[in-house]
């Protein structure tokens, strides 16, 4: 088989759109190799620091990053979303213009006898219960109708700024490895193979790239992020891996 590829929290537009920009650049090579022999690509949530649809309006920028995306689902390479947590006020946009189906929660798939539970892994497991609740204003449909209500050049501009300034909304945490007993995605993990066996559980929004075995020949997985880390990983059928992207 070709290879799968896994990729989370670009954020692209934070800080500012200009410091953003080489990363976008950078993500748009990755995107040109692993086209070269990717089975699928999963992206897997907070590609954007911000993101809301209105019915006709969506953030400007991230051209190329778009197009890249286009371009390579137009070729027959299935690309699966993820709704991160700065991104989770996505509506159809990705499945109407590009093709890319998007998903809300966590899916399972099965590649060459492997399977995978892959999600974005924000609000999952014990703990950080004051973004759970927050995610619950968040994703209220009178509380998104509201928003829409504001008019596109107030709304984006002060979610923009909370998005990079509050921790709580972002969901962001300082990035060093708190021990498995504390890790709130390892514990999620262990408690999913308590009902179902998988070879992987794969997920974003820690920011710290890791591979943890959480189980027999069953493994947890972050992806890290493109700020710090700019790693993924790959699965060619036999072997998964964490690389590193170097540009």
């Amino acid at each position: 088989m070709k290879k799968v590829y896994f990729a989370s929290d670009q954020h692209f537009g934070a800080p500012t759109a200009e410091l953003s920009f080489p990363r976008e650049q950078k993500f748009v090579a990755w995107l040109d190799e692993v086209k070269k022999d990717a089975e699928a690509i999963f992206l897997l949530g907070d590609l954007f620091d911000f993101w809301f649809e209105y019915k006709t309006v969506v953030p400007k920028g991230f051209v190329r990053v778009l197009g890249k995306l286009a371009e390579i689902r137009d070729s027959g390479i299935p690309i699966y979303f993820f709704v991160g947590n700065h991104d989770l006020w996505m509506n159809d946009y990705f499945e109407k213009e590009l093709n890319i189906p998007v998903f809300y929660d966590n899916q399972e798939f099965t590649f060459n006898g492997k399977t995978f539970l892959i999600g974005h892994g924000d609000g999952k497991g014990p703990g950080d219960l004051g973004y759970k609740r927050m995610k619950k204003v968040f994703t209220n449909p009178f509380f998104k109708w509201l928003f829409r209500w504001l008019h596109p050049d107030i709304g984006v501009r002060l979610a923009q700024y909370l998005s990079v300034k509050n921790k709580l909304i972002s969901g962001e945490s300082d990035v060093k490895f708190l021990g498995e007993d504390n890790e709130w995605l390892i514990l999620y993990a262990k408690r999913k193979l308590e009902n179902k066996h998988y070879n992987y559980l794969i997920f974003g929004h820690r920011h710290l790239p890791m591979i943890h075995a959480v189980g027999e020949n069953s493994d947890y997985v972050n992806l890290g992020d493109w700020i710090s880390y700019f790693t993924y990983a790959v699965f060619d059928g036999s072997t998964f891996e964490l690389k590193t992207f170097e540009n």
